[in-house]
């Protein structure tokens, strides 16, 4: 499972129009499932974008996490994380999750998320959205959860 992770001021999401999701400050996390995913990389990931330290401390240090400021966390679905961008001018999108298992998970990874954490909101899967952001420093990070 792949997560990219972006501390945001502000976030939302949109389909057709109508606002689905928003939250304040907090992370907005575009989620990938891929092919060979289990629950466990759901699990492991929800954890990890709670607890990942991110925040500033009084010093401006990146020392606290999700939980422990209470910010809201947008999850997104994103499949095309998963691309093969190595060759060509194509992405290949092979190692992706089918639609199926993707929903699955990362439907999961909402519940997850929201059994460790009070304010969470998600796009919609399989549909067509449109993400606006207010990027908080910039700090974005790239997170994995593999299969153990």
């Amino acid at each position: 499972m792949i997560a990219l992770l972006q501390r945001v001021s502000e976030s939302s999401v949109e389909v057709d129009g109508e606002r689905i999701a928003a939250i304040g400050a907090g992370l907005l996390v575009l989620a990938c499932v891929e092919r060979d995913d289990t629950g466990a990389q759901a699990e492991r990931m929800a954890e990890r974008l709670v607890g990942y330290r991110v925040f500033g401390d009084a010093e401006g240090r990146l020392n606290l996490s999700l939980g422990e400021t209470g910010g809201g966390l947008l999850l997104v679905p994103q499949f095309t994380l998963a691309a093969d961008t190595h060759k060509g001018m194509r992405p290949g999108l092979g190692r992706a999750a089918a639609p199926g298992q993707g929903r699955a998970l990362f439907e999961q990874l909402v519940d997850a998320a929201r059994r460790r954490h009070g304010n969470v909101q998600c796009g919609r899967f399989g549909a067509h959205l449109r993400v606006g952001l207010v990027n908080d420093g910039p700090v974005t990070f790239w997170l994995e959860s593999h299969p153990a």
